[in-house]
């Protein structure tokens, strides 16, 4: 068996950019769909229903790929727990690009009938299973590769995937826009499901070239891999996975509000031209992939939860003004509100989590830990928000307010969660204890113990 010292071969800064490259091209596959779900599927594959209806039905599909989404996560966060990050995180990546490919080469309504939809469906729940397994192990390849005094800057790298991926598929979308209209349905729009393909090879050469985490690595040279990691996890600390999924909530919520329904609320109700929107999604995602780092590196010096604080505090805050500024109908307001939404509030938000989540679990389920609490949580936090967005406007009159109070409750949440998680910052993964090798590491609050010590198999 590799020892634990042979296992750590590769330098934090290479695995972090691995961790960022191949989580944006996962990321990507992902939010092409709720970018087309926006602006294209309503016309494609529900152009049988009328234009509400239709919406729904785009958005229903959606949300699909994010009730897929626990399934992947607790069956490759098993494995990864059992086996290992890598292999998990390499097979993931290949169920994402063959998913989306097969996305851009399905015929429409209009060609194969009902079976357009259901296809669709059935391809979407894959994407979900791929990324739903894709999260833990690529936060964990970041976070467990790190120095403790630089966990929160190095674990962030892996975050930048979603706002990355994110600014790769509205990029896509904003080029494929440009051309006319009936060129844009026809085949705009496929082929940038299609280029996952050259993706997916860059993908997987750069995950090919990572070794295996040396704290996973210390698990299996002790022999105290977990038979049941998510036995152990639900019996152990089932508290910090609650609250941590409470934490989840706004930041969810923050992505999916301005990246996806939005998006459909400037084209669809208000009738606007979809670069409007577009544009600010683009340079918004952009700013978001340089604030993801920044916060997660501040969150080294100034702790997890008060860099994530301020940023929930930012949600809260600008929930009115946004709904206001994108009512205006001014194409200035509105891009300022997505670069807003998914630049600095999301930015700010996202950056130091991936080291927050992960120093809450125990090594030996903590692949099963980040997954379950990404993406159970994620099923509202993400997932449902176009559909719970549509209906607040459609049962309202149209306006956007009853959404920006749904804000206001949803980060007040996740605030009220992150108030009753510890502070941990400065604790080695190995055994969640404060460590003293850097001036003025925090130990966990009071009341928080660490888990105790694992049976060996």
């Amino acid at each position: 068996m590799r020892s634990a010292v042979g296992a750590a071969t590769a330098s934090p800064r290479k695995v972090a950019v691995a961790s960022a490259v191949g989580a944006t091209i996962e990321w990507y596959d992902f939010f092409l769909y709720g970018t087309a779900a926006a602006v294209v599927f309503d016309k494609l594959y529900f152009n049988g229903l009328d234009g509400p209806a239709a919406q729904f039905a785009a958005f229903g599909t959606f949300a699909v790929g994010f009730l897929a989404r626990p399934l992947g996560g607790v069956v490759f966060g098993h494995f990864g727990d059992r086996i290992g990050r890598k292999q998990m995180l390499l097979l993931t990546l290949l169920i994402m690009g063959v998913g989306t490919v097969l996305i851009g080469l399905l015929p429409t309504y209009d060609q194969i009938g009902v079976w357009a939809p259901v296809l669709l469906v059935v391809l979407r729940v894959l994407q979900g299973i791929g990324v739903g397994g894709e999260y833990g192990g690529a936060v964990l390849m970041a976070v467990e590769y790190a120095p403790a005094r630089r966990r929160g800057f190095f674990g962030s790298f892996a975050h930048i995937g979603v706002p990355g991926g994110m600014f790769l598929a509205a990029l896509a979308f904003s080029i494929a826009g440009l051309l006319p209209e009936e060129q844009f349905l026809a085949w705009g729009w496929r082929a940038c499901f299609v280029a996952s393909i050259f993706l997916l090879g860059i993908g997987a050469w750069i995950r090919l070239s990572v070794m295996e985490t040396p704290a996973f690595a210390k698990v299996q040279e002790a022999e105290e891999v977990s038979r049941l990691p998510l036995k152990d996890l639900l019996a152990s600390q089932p508290r910090p996975l609650l609250l941590g999924m409470g934490t989840r909530l706004v930041e969810g919520f923050t992505f999916n509000l301005f990246s996806v329904y939005l998006l459909a609320y400037v084209v669809t109700n208000l009738g606007l031209p979809r670069d409007w929107a577009l544009q600010g999604i683009v340079v918004g995602s952009f700013l978001g992939v340089v604030l993801v780092p920044l916060a997660g590196a501040w969150s080294d010096r100034l702790g997890r939860k008060p860099v994530y604080r301020l940023g929930a505090w930012i949600a809260l805050l600008f929930a009115f003004p946004a709904a206001a500024m994108v009512q205006s109908e001014s194409r200035a307001a509105i891009f300022v509100t997505f670069v807003v939404g998914l630049g600095v509030i999301y930015g700010v938000v996202y950056g130091p989590l991936a080291s927050f989540w992960s120093e809450l679990f125990e090594t030996r389920y903590r692949y099963t830990a980040l997954s379950t609490l990404y993406q159970v949580s994620g099923i509202v936090a993400s997932g449902l928000t176009p559909l719970i967005a549509a209906w607040l406007v459609a049962r309202g009159d149209g306006t956007l307010w009853w959404v920006a109070t749904y804000n206001v409750a949803v980060a007040a949440l996740s605030l009220t969660c992150a108030r009753f998680l510890p502070e941990t910052r400065g604790l080695d993964l190995d055994t969640l204890e404060a460590v003293g090798a850097r001036p003025g590491a925090e130990a966990p609050v009071p009341g928080w113990r660490a888990p105790e010590p694992p049976v060996r198999v």
